[in-house]
């Protein structure tokens, strides 16, 4: 994944602070600043992927691409030393996120063209725009639920002093269960178009 800042020129640097964000992503490379106002970094699996560009999607301010292909063996130690047709990809496909205007600022590429590596880009702005969207105070009701478990809303409504119905109502306008069942579906996506670069390359 390569992550550009937005706007650089007319902000203040956020690469350490999104770099902080990202540290609990699974990765085989770090994420790290790769030049200027843009940081890299090799994930472990899909589902990484699909939570590092939430995670970049929620913070703001990011254009985020997401490369399909081979890197190049052995490992570097750091992923600006690293090499492959997945590191061209993602420049690629930051590329292409810088000129999405108003839509979501994510894209995804890979060296060879594919179905899924277009419906995964589809599912991932689809999911960013739920993301983008949410208030500061749905936030605060949603950092405290946790995923695929039930009866969470009724304990996390008694810790915020709220009502159930509030909780309710904040999940509901969030879109946070289509967002958690959409994850899966992105990184089933990425998994295929990985498997179809693999095939051609």
């Amino acid at each position: 994944m390569t992550i550009d800042q937005r706007n650089s020129r007319e902000s203040v640097d956020r690469v350490p602070v999104l770099i902080e964000r990202l540290s609990g992503v699974s990765t085989l490379l770090a994420f790290e600043r790769s030049i200027g106002d843009e940081l890299q970094g090799v994930l472990e699996d899909a589902n990484s992927v699909v939570e590092a560009t939430m995670l970049a999607l929620r913070d703001g301010g990011w254009h985020i691409g997401i490369g399909v292909g081979e890197v190049r063996q052995p490992l570097p130690q750091h992923s600006r030393e690293a090499q492959g047709g997945a590191f061209i990809a993602a420049r690629e496909a930051v590329e292409r996120a810088k000129k999405s205007g108003n839509r979501v600022p994510v894209s995804v590429y890979g060296a060879i063209p594919s179905k899924q590596i277009d419906a995964a880009e589809s599912v991932l702005r689809l999911l960013g725009g739920l993301v983008m969207a949410r208030s500061a105070a749905e936030w605060r009701i949603l950092d405290q639920l946790t995923p695929g478990q039930r009866g969470t809303q009724a304990e996390v409504a008694e810790s915020l002093k709220l009502s159930p119905q509030a909780v309710s109502n904040a999940v509901r306008r969030s879109g946070w269960l289509e967002e958690w069942s959409g994850r899966e579906a992105a990184a089933l996506l990425l998994e295929l178009a990985d498997q179809t670069v693999a095939e051609w390359s």
